[in-house]
């Protein structure tokens, strides 16, 4: 039994410093999200779009090590996605796309899964179309999250990316998204501003994380703070993802997430009743950004 499918993008992070050795690394959000429900004990499923080639098989390798299984179809593209970040004096990384975005021709709903998806591969066509279809007709068969997390560099203009950034809350029964992301594909000072308008749509549960200032997370009823802990920021590379999966664990133990008596339950919940699942969530941001990359907690750190 599959607790979560996830749905979007795996690649190779390319890092090109300024001085030192070019590295590579596994990267994707979807992807880091599906490894942080697998450590934290989740049957996770990831449907993504790679190569049967030397970097599409070093992603399979991780994920395998991970035990998240890759969905069939997956390893049908043409070459491996990469991004190479190009880092100046100060550090910034300044990204250059190599990329296709498909989803696999055997992707359906499975009953009783929790379906994720997010990122750019839920506004990139050809696939972010089909993704966006797939979250929304996963509706029938159980409960969905999305993750806009905004990448200009492949979204395009706020203005265009944000009609289909809109379709992916219209499919979701929760959304996190952080404060930079609602900036971009809104211009609204306050992030909270939206919320009314996300709810309104009928998300259930919103977070927006607004980094060491903490989160807010609100119903259609309720709004609340929750404050971040003090902790040795070491980089931040991977806390969303974490978040997200730590968020997505708490609520699948606490019954919120699944089929449609789950999505019942969570349209019903108060935010104490959340508050466990959200408090999860901040735990596994806390220990990511405690040590070097995208190094989400299992959980036995918790």
């Amino acid at each position: 039994m599959t607790d979560a499918l996830v749905v979007g993008e795996a690649l190779i992070d390319i890092v090109t410093p300024l001085e030192g050795e070019i590295t590579e690394h596994v990267g994707g959000s979807p992807a880091n999200v599906a490894i942080g429900l697998a450590r934290l004990g989740h049957e996770t499923r990831l449907a993504t779009w790679i190569a049967d080639d030397d970097r599409g098989r070093r992603i399979w390798d991780l994920l395998d090590s991970e035990h998240v299984v890759i969905h069939d179809g997956s390893l049908d593209a043409a070459r491996t996605p990469t991004a190479n970040a190009i880092l100046d004096a100060e550090g910034k990384a300044t990204y250059d796309f190599d990329l296709e975005w498909r989803v696999p021709g055997t992707l359906v709903p499975v009953p009783g899964a929790h379906v994720h998806f997010g990122s750019f591969s839920a506004t990139l066509e050809p696939g972010g179309s089909q993704v966006r279809q797939f979250g929304a007709a996963s509706r029938e068969y159980g409960t969905v999250s999305y993750d806009p997390n905004a990448r200009p560099a492949l979204m395009g203009m706020p203005s265009d990316a944000r009609p289909k950034m809109e379709e992916g809350v219209a499919a979701a029964d929760v959304v996190k998204a952080s404060d930079e992301d609602i900036q971009w594909f809104y211009g609204l000072d306050d992030p909270a501003d939206v919320i009314p308008r996300w709810t309104e749509m009928g998300v259930s549960l919103v977070i927006v994380t607004r980094g060491p200032a903490g989160v807010i997370a609100a119903t259609k009823d309720e709004f609340r703070h929750f404050p971040a802990k003090k902790v040795n920021v070491v980089d931040s590379v991977g806390a969303g993802d974490s978040f997200m999966s730590g968020l997505l664990s708490g609520l699948l133990d606490d019954g919120y997430l699944g089929g449609p008596d789950a999505r019942e339950r969570l349209q019903a919940a108060t935010l104490d009743e959340l508050t466990p699942a959200i408090q999860r969530a901040l735990d596994c941001a806390d220990i990511t950004v405690s040590r070097k990359g995208a190094n989400p907690p299992r959980r036995n750190e918790l």
